[in-house]
């Protein structure tokens, strides 16, 4: 494996800090890293200042009964970050997982460091980190032991929680040693010997998640779970167009009805206005959800609908199909596209559209904060603390420093609980209030008002000599930009957004042009779980799958053939700011030899071309996302009344190092339900500028019967360094489901939700 060069750096902590930050009382070793592992702007520690303070990403310490505690400083909504960034610490440390201890950090940058947990790049980022921390105690465990014993270090080796002499077998276990090991200098990093991955016991083994127990009995601590001493309940009666602002509403009865303490209003923030500020309201405040409830719908409101009113999803998508047909933005180009239509003999042209949808996670979002002399505490279900407690300072006028985030655990995130708008909401409450505030985003708020992920239209022309070889392809990408949701003036997608699976096209095509249009949002617009990678793997991998037809060749085969030679892309080359996932392309390549092996993987594993019977069918499609690269085949059975089935679908995945391969599958099984979702039921769309759907009656998520019977997770056996898995199971799941409905029915599939004629 390519070492990255990492600036990561362990200190001794005393016991007055560890218990200021981490309100544990403990003692023995107590030792806190700073690591800054991913990106350009790392700092070099040689050339600091002397005397600064280094930011800490985590704590632990091992007391004398040789308990290990260990700060968790991601946050836990499902995928497993609580159980596996530890364990890699413990692999190397030697330690007994079941003496270990994970404790959730409060949300504090001073002290963490960087803690947003979104894009799936937590285990990449402190895979080596967290590998070194752990083999530094490990050895400084061994010199106390080679001390005691008054022998040469080399002598001693910790295995199994404890230290044991090879030439005598006596041993000390970890808790006896804790003490000493505090005294000793911490180790340079050239004395630091990592462990052979052969002789790992938890890489590679598969663990299962540390709250597991606590979910499953209901002691688990949600952020619709968080409680204090005369905390009241908190609704808004949001405008239902985006930018509205109140007319008039009924304050004055609404203030009398039974256990209502305070009607308020929370000002519009306009739009666009970002990710972090409120919508605007009004607030209901009362005893209890029951109380809070029946007065919200008691409320009668005039709103101002403002600009936005005139917004029609369905015209808007209908806009879009015709300006795709025109020239846009060029975006990449190589070769003379235009000249290679010219000489085709036949051309492949189709148009793939897909509407809104929201993140609907579980737990809707929700926020307990407390605003008090001029303090401010939040219990919050946060992928993103840092930007929450600093969005909340600048609403209510607070030193950041003042600002305390407690982070619980997430029922459910893709991307929707990085934005802190709603944590902001209910610091506008308490501060307004004086209470501790409870708010609460019921289905219907959660609903009709995210951040969508953006409706798009994708138009594909492929061009084909007499011989059938692919001569070009011409690609045009619709749909509105993120960043729109805070700049008026973002009309395209910018080339962050266009790097998710589209400017990093893979296949060798010698002519080849991308472009874009203007789709300028009037709805908030988000990221959700794989963020664009969702259309542009729909267009383009049902277009590859049409061009399959085209050449009478074979879809698996097909898709090999265009991926042509191995080879290193130079994406740079083309696209000078294409950011391949924040990350040095010289450290992470875009490999085509790991795409092509793990579509041979998964044509094998899935039995690629076996015999169906009638109205049965197989696709295939192959992506990298989040420096991921997958395979999919999805096998579907279609009954006589067009009810669609999916038996079994097959994942080959390839993400370096499997650092927990139990936690990998369950993403990748989780992945293709939702993806699923998003195929068959998911669909948000807009009249008049308000969002039609309100709950799961009409905005249906996949139900049993819809999920797949089977999904089966192939892992590549890799040394490469490990990338992100929450995000890369969904896009190829939808092409793929939409190509084996062709091969079953012979319907080409252009439009989700599907829909058989």
């Amino acid at each position: 494996m390519k070492e990255l060069s990492t600036t990561s750096k362990i200190f001794k902590v005393n016991r007055r800090d560890f218990l200021k930050n981490t309100s544990l009382s403990v003692g023995g070793l107590m030792l806190g890293f700073q690591f800054s592992c991913t990106g350009e702007s790392k700092p070099n520690w040689q050339q600091l200042p002397e005397g600064q303070t280094f930011k800490l990403n985590t704590y632990l310490s091992i007391n004398e009964r040789g308990d290990i505690i260990l700060m968790a400083h991601r946050s836990e909504m499902g995928q497993g970050v609580r159980t596996t960034v530890p364990m890699m610490l413990a692999e190397e440390l030697e330690a007994d997982w079941s003496r270990v201890k994970i404790v959730q950090s409060e949300g504090d940058e001073e002290t963490y460091g960087n803690q947003n947990t979104d894009g799936s790049f937590s285990i990449r980022m402190f895979y080596m980190p967290m590998r070194k921390a752990g083999a530094t105690v490990r050895t400084m465990l061994e010199r106390a032991a080679a001390e005691k014993w008054k022998v040469n270090p080399s002598e001693c080796k910790a295995e199994n929680h404890q230290v044991k002499h090879l030439p005598s077998g006596k041993t000390f276990h970890y808790g006896e040693l804790a003490a000493s090991a505090a005294k000793l200098p911490i180790p340079k990093e050239a004395e630091v010997k990592l462990k052979d991955p052969k002789n790992f016991k938890l890489i590679g083994k598969g663990v299962s998640i540390i709250d597991m127990d606590d979910i499953i009995t209901g002691k688990a601590t949600f952020g619709m779970d968080a409680k204090m001493e005369g905390m009241k309940i908190a609704m808004i009666q949001r405008c239902p167009v985006v930018g509205g602002e109140i007319k008039s509403f009924n304050e004055e009865e609404i203030a009398k009805m039974p256990g209502i303490k305070k009607v308020m209003q929370i000002k519009s923030s306009g739009f666009p206005a970002g990710f972090d500020k409120p919508l605007g309201g009004v607030v209901i405040v009362g005893d209890d959800t029951w109380s809070v409830i029946k007065a919200r719908k008691a409320l009668k409101v005039e709103w101002n609908y403002g600009a936005n009113a005139s917004y029609d999803s369905e015209a808007f998508l209908k806009s879009l199909n015709d300006k795709a047909k025109q020239k846009g933005t060029i975006r990449r180009e190589n070769g003379k596209v235009e000249e290679a239509f010219q000489n085709a003999d036949q051309i492949v042209e189709a148009t793939y559209q897909l509407p809104h949808y929201a993140h609907s996670p579980m737990e809707t979002p929700c926020a307990l904060v407390h605003v008090k002399d001029n303090k401010c505490e939040i219990w919050a279900p946060t992928q993103h603390p840092q930007w929450a407690k600093g969005a909340v300072a600048g609403a209510i006028g607070l030193d950041v420093k003042n600002v305390k985030i407690n982070i619980t655990l997430l029922g459910g995130g893709f991307g929707r609980k990085s934005k802190p708008d709603f944590i902001v909401e209910a610091a506008l409450i308490s501060k307004e209030s004086g209470f501790p505030i409870k708010l609460i985003w019921t289905r219907e708020d959660d609903v009709q008002h995210d951040f969508y992920h953006a409706l798009s239209v994708q138009h594909v022309r492929v061009a084909l000599d007499k011989d059938k070889k692919v001569l070009g392809w011409n690609q045009r990408s619709l749909f509105q930009p993120i960043g729109g949701t805070a700049d008026p003036n973002a009309k395209e997608p910018d080339t962050g957004e266009l790097g998710l699976g589209y400017i990093d096209f893979p296949f060798a095509i010698p002519n080849l042009c991308l472009e874009t249009n203007q789709a300028i949002p009037q709805i908030r617009i988000g990221w959700l779980r794989s963020v664009a990678n969702i259309q542009h793997a729909f267009a383009i991998g049902s277009m590859i799958d049409e061009v399959a037809v085209a050449r009478k060749v074979d879809p698996a085969q097909n898709l090999i053939d265009l991926l042509g030679d191995d080879r290193i892309l130079d994406i740079k080359k083309d696209v000078k700011d294409f950011s391949n996932y924040g990350e040095k392309p010289e450290d992470y390549p875009w490999d085509i030899a790991r795409l092509r092996k793990v579509i041979e993987l998964v044509k094998e594993k899935s039995n690629w071309g076996k015999k169906l019977g009638k109205g049965r069918g197989q696709g295939i499609t192959a992506h990298r996302s989040f420096l991921t690269y997958v395979a999919c085949v999805v096998e579907v059975a279609i009954d006589e009344k067009g009810n669609i089935s999916i038996p079994e679908v097959h994942y080959a995945v390839d993400c370096g190092v499997a650092v927990n391969p139990e936690r990998i599958k369950s993403q990748f099984e989780g992945g293709a339900a939702f993806a699923v979702g998003i195929a068959l039921k998911n669909q948000i769309t807009v009249k008049e500028g308000k969002v039609v759907q309100g709950n799961f009656n009409n905005y249906e998520q996949a139900r049993m019967t819809d999920a797949p019977k089977q999904v089966f997770v192939h892992l590549v056996e890799s040394t490469e360094k490990p990338t992100g898995v929450g995000e890369p199971p969904v896009p190829p799941v939808i092409p793929a489901l939409c190509n084996a409905v062709y091969a079953a029915t012979g319907q080409r599939i252009r439009e989700l939700p599907l829909r058989l004629s």
